[in-house]
C-alpha cells in the first residue's frame, strides 16, 4: 500500500493486488460486498442503527449503474444510493459519482479506479471536494488538507481490504 498522495481537492491511493487486472476489476465490482469493510466507519446500515443492522453493498455494471447499500429496518428494506457509474471500461477503468448521505442532490464528488498490470496495480483517485462548501458537515470541521488526508487514509484502508480479499488463502499479505 502506498501512502496516499494529496493534491488540492483530491487524493490518490494505490495498492498491489495479487490478481490480473480483469480479475481485480471483477473483485472490485462484482464482489464489492465481500471486501468492503463493515462497521460504523464504512457502512450506512451500521451508522444508522448502532452497528446492529447488517446490509449489503452492490455496484451495478455499466454506465448509470448504482452503488448502493441495502439493509432491513423495522419499516422494511431501506436502500441508500451513494454513487452512479459514470465510466465503465472493464477490465481497466471505472469511475463513479459519489454522494455522502448528507449531500444535497446537486453535490457530488468522483471516484476513479484504474486496474493496471504493474507494481501498484490498482489506483484509486477521489476528487471533487472543491465543489463542496468548506463548512459542509461531511468535512467534519477539518481544514482542507487534514480532511483530504483523512479521506486518503479511509480509502487506503478499503483498498487494503481489497488486497486482502485478493490474496490466496494462507498466503502472506505484504
Amino acid at each position: 500500500m502506498s501512502e496516499p498522495a494529496i493534491a488540492g481537492d483530491q487524493v490518490r491511493v494505490s495498492v498491489q493486488v495479487a490478481l490480473e487486472p480483469a480479475a481485480a476489476f471483477r473483485l472490485f465490482t462484482e464482489e464489492i460486498d465481500r471486501w468492503w469493510r463493515r462497521g460504523l466507519k464504512y457502512r450506512i446500515a451500521g451508522a444508522r442503527h448502532g452497528g446492529a443492522r447488517r446490509g449489503f453493498i452492490r455496484l451495478e455494471a455499466g454506465v448509470g449503474g448504482r452503488l448502493f447499500e441495502s439493509f432491513e429496518t423495522p419499516e422494511g428494506t431501506h436502500v441508500v444510493e451513494t454513487g452512479r457509474v459514470t465510466l465503465w471500461e472493464p477490465p481497466t477503468r471505472l469511475a463513479f459519482a459519489w454522494r455522502a448521505v448528507n449531500f444535497a442532490p446537486t453535490e457530488t464528488t468522483e471516484v476513479e479506479v484504474r486496474f493496471e498490470p504493474r507494481a501498484g496495480g490498482t489506483f484509486l483517485t477521489y476528487r471533487g471536494w472543491s465543489r463542496i462548501r468548506p463548512d459542509h458537515p461531511a468535512r467534519h470541521g477539518l481544514a482542507t488538507a487534514a480532511f483530504i488526508r483523512m479521506l486518503g487514509l479511509w480509502w487506503s484502508d478499503l483498498l487494503t481490504a481489497l488486497r486482502e480479499a485478493a490474496a490466496p488463502i494462507g498466503a502472506p499479505v505484504s
